[in-house]
């Protein structure tokens, strides 16, 4: 009988027989059904709010380079906040670091629920994305860092975030009948992206550090997580708790979306074993993500953006100049060629060494497109400029500027690889949906 190859990120296909275990992972996998359902609901929401972001993105820059411009800059900077409590901040600070807040709470969840309930749970399922997304964020690092030698080092890590809403509105326009695996992939890449993005803010991008908020902040989370862990929904009880530790965040001086991220952390995944443990369908946190998600990618990521994109560019010579900057020329280098570079060489290092095979139907072109598009950066990589560099400096518009000619150039050379194979996902994505015995659960899950 010939021996199947089993894989890391998916169940066999039995023969007839027992089948044989073999620990080889593959490279790409649509996963168990019960994932594939939940990232099909996800992508749905965060392609929505890929066009909203663009929607978003638009109107900033049209609106920064029109006779208008005053406008946009006084909207920006417009001050609101109680000053006794040190949050009288600008609008553009507000979508910054309240806003990105709630984007980074859905992070948290997302995170917590894949490490213990989905894919990821399992270390040789999650071996090939975990270290595409370590690659995708060592090299284009280094090749900023390269570019920017003894200049604007500080700026490292802003090629370093993938925009999965960004990326997925791309993939709604040129990539419909991209398989199930494929889209897999990049969301669990993207997911931890999102992790080590999380951890260099934390960790490289506090310049000043009060430990009294710090340490008081324990006491809302604190709070907070034992009334999550008991499974309490109330509101009322939960968000003032949530926007106390968040406060006391922001007062740190560490960046307040960390508060965010811990706080997404707090909620539980699974189900306790009086409600019926984790058979009895979704928790806490899979609810709290169905609640916020809409409100992340069709409200706050998109207003961020409307606050942060509007860059006056200043013609085709405004242009040549805030290229030509190593600032900008490391950001593109970076998100071009760093990100694919990165994850493709770590992939192949990966299946290299656990002799890893990719699934039949794809090829090596395929992983070639996604890292491409992996290179779309947006939200993180702005809001990283915006620490490394303070906003509405003349480094914080090039910046600006390179992330979107960055992004825009990843767009269409993802869409050129993933175009012409379009034929082949569409035979790929006809057989995903074969239910032969119509028990509404794909046949490909079931063997």
């Amino acid at each position: 009988m010939r021996r199947e190859v089993w894989s890391a990120m998916a169940e066999p296909t039995p023969k007839a027989g027992p089948p044989v275990r073999d620990l080889t992972p593959r490279v790409f996998s649509p996963g168990s059904w019960g994932e594939a359902r939940r990232i099909a609901d996800v992508l749905r929401k965060e392609t929505i709010g890929g066009a909203l972001l663009l929607a978003g993105t638009l109107v900033a820059l049209v609106w920064a380079n029109s006779p208008w411009s005053g406008r946009y800059d006084a909207m920006i900077g417009f001050t609101v906040g109680p000053s006794a409590l040190h949050l009288d901040l600008s609008l553009a600070t507000w979508a910054a670091d309240g806003l990105l807040a709630i984007f980074f709470f859905v992070a948290g969840l997302e995170l917590k629920r894949e490490f213990v309930a989905g894919d990821l749970r399992d270390p040789r399922r999650a071996a090939v994305p975990v270290a595409a997304a370590v690659g995708g964020v060592i090299v284009p690092a280094a090749l900023y860092a390269l570019v920017n030698l003894g200049g604007a080092v500080r700026g490292w890590a802003i090629p370093t975030a993938t925009d999965i809403a960004f990326a997925l509105a791309v993939l709604a326009v040129v990539g419909r009948s991209l398989p199930t695996a494929l889209r897999t992939f990049l969301l669990t890449l993207a997911v931890v992206d999102d992790l080590l993005a999380i951890v260099i803010i934390a960790i490289f991008y506090t310049a000043h550090l009060a430990v009294l908020p710090l340490l008081a902040a324990v006491v809302p989370l604190a709070v907070f997580t034992v009334l999550v862990q008991r499974r309490v929904r109330s509101w009322w009880l939960l968000l003032p708790l949530a926007f106390a530790a968040w406060a006391l965040v922001h007062a740190s001086g560490v960046h307040a979306t960390v508060a965010g991220v811990l706080l997404g952390f707090a909620v539980p995944v699974l189900r306790s074993e009086k409600a019926g443990g984790p058979d009895a369908g979704p928790g806490l946190a899979e609810h709290f993500e169905h609640r916020f998600r809409p409100i992340s990618a069709g409200i706050a990521v998109p207003v961020f953006a409307l606050m942060s994109a509007g860059v006056t560019i200043g013609g085709l010579d405004g242009l040549t100049s805030a290229l030509s900057d190593p600032i900008a020329l490391g950001i593109m280098l970076g998100l071009i060629a760093g990100k694919p570079v990165g994850i493709l060489l770590a992939t192949w290092l990966t299946a290299r060494f656990t002799r890893a095979t990719i699934d039949s139907g794809l090829s090596w072109i395929d992983m070639a497109g996604l890292a491409v598009l992996a290179g779309i950066g947006f939200t993180v990589s702005l809001l990283i400029g915006e620490l490394a560099f303070g906003a509405g400096g003349e480094r914080d518009d090039h910046v600006k500027v390179a992330v979107l000619m960055g992004s825009l150039v990843a767009a269409v050379l993802a869409s050129g690889v993933l175009r012409a194979r379009n034929r082949v996902y569409r035979r790929i994505r006809e057989a995903e949906q074969v239910d032969r015995d119509r028990d509404d659960i794909p046949d490909i899950y079931q063997s």
